[in-house]
């Protein structure tokens, strides 16, 4: 099979790509170039931080910032509230203006080896207690908010220790 019927197969197999792509063509796609992800730095009106352990063979393990990847036609904004939904099961008010942007180079990853991310200031009451149901504290998805950042930050998000640390934007402007 030459390149341009590889294609159309793909083509004809996924035809709605906004709708997330199948497991073997997403890591293709991320073996070929940079995805476009965003990361929600949610504060209460305390300051703190709320983060969600991880532990996967991609970023490795420890306490990390929610994040997703962008689909494609996707606008930015959906996909941080698209993230919120997903990962911390609620919405989150947000600054529509990204605070930072970081490039991630994984040189040992073929596989989501490079990331452009968007970091966002989110906002979320304190109130709010996270739905750890059935979850033990090492269980991938477990939330907890944070006064200070903490040691086992999953090294790639180490870039994010100064605003995690940050709690003088304690309402966002929001």
């Amino acid at each position: 099979m030459n390149t341009k019927d590889a294609i159309a197969t793909l083509v004809a197999a996924i035809p709605n790509p906004s709708l997330g792509l199948p497991d073997d063509v997403f890591y293709y796609v991320s073996r070929t170039t940079p995805l476009v992800n965003v990361d929600l730095l949610i504060k209460d009106e305390l300051g703190r931080t709320l983060l969600s352990w991880r532990d996967d063979s991609y970023a490795g393990t420890g306490w990390h910032i929610p994040g997703g990847i962008v689909r494609f036609k996707e606008t930015l904004e959906t996909r941080v509230s698209k993230v919120a939904e997903s990962e911390i099961r609620t919405s989150v008010r947000f600054d529509p203006a990204p605070i930072a942007i970081q490039q991630f180079i994984h040189q040992e990853h073929e596989i989501r080896g490079h990331f452009i991310s968007l970091l966002y200031n989110c906002f979320l009451s304190g109130t709010f207690q996270p739905d750890n149901a059935g979850l033990s504290p090492e269980n991938r998805g477990y939330l907890v908010w944070h006064d200070c950042c903490p040691e086992n930050l999953l090294p790639i998000h180490e870039v994010y220790r100064k605003y995690i640390n940050d709690t003088s934007q304690r309402t966002l402007g929001i």
